[in-house]
């Protein structure tokens, strides 16, 4: 069995620059999907064409849309890119672009030309789970965010936001510290009898 070699990490676009090179129905869901988990990411969009909805959300979230096809020189200042586009040629263009450029790329619904997969996400407060299947089954993780949104209680924002003021009381070096907040909240993950 394969097992899942992706690392797992939460990054900061609101500090990021962000450009989604589409303006379809696809650009619209990775948009929504960034959004929905950042929504003050500094995102721009490029594409001839824009739908409506899309238009309606990016003016909401003040993403700079540029009404043009797409061209290297929107890549100046990108540290992630999201190519969206239903032309493959353009795709693998911005996809050879931007390794040329170390800038992290995701070409839609084509895993082998992608850096990073946008998985399912989780967000209860403070508190987020991301869920990847490698790229295998979007609707699968689609279907995991539903459960653990479900089973994850309303208040486990309050119960980080109490662990995080303890945190700041306890005593000693930083072992010390994460030797506390083990045992502390050890009960979190016991199993019932």
């Amino acid at each position: 069995m394969m097992q899942n070699q992706l690392y797992p990490v939460f990054l900061k676009v609101t500090e990021l620059n962000t450009l989604i090179v589409g303006g379809g129905n696809v650009a619209l869901e990775k948009l929504t999907f960034l959004l929905k988990s950042s929504p003050d990411a500094k995102v721009q969009m490029v594409s001839p064409m824009f739908r409506e909805e899309t238009i309606a959300l990016a003016n909401k979230h003040g993403v700079e849309m540029f009404v043009q096809p797409y061209d290297v020189s929107f890549l100046e200042n990108k540290h992630i890119v999201i190519a969206t586009t239903d032309l493959e040629v353009v795709n693998k263009q911005v996809h050879a672009d931007c390794k040329e450029r170390n800038i992290l790329v995701n070409l839609a619904d084509n895993p082998p030309f992608c850096d990073f997969y946008m998985g399912g996400i989780v967000t209860k407060g403070n508190v987020k789970i991301a869920i990847s299947t490698n790229g295998k089954s979007p609707t699968m993780a689609k279907r995991l965010r539903q459960f653990f949104e479900e089973v994850i209680p309303a208040d486990i924002n309050e119960l980080a936001e109490n662990l995080n003021e303890y945190r700041k009381t306890i005593k000693g070096d930083f072992e010390e510290k994460v030797e506390a907040l083990n045992e502390f909240t050890k009960g979190l993950v016991a199993k019932k009898k």
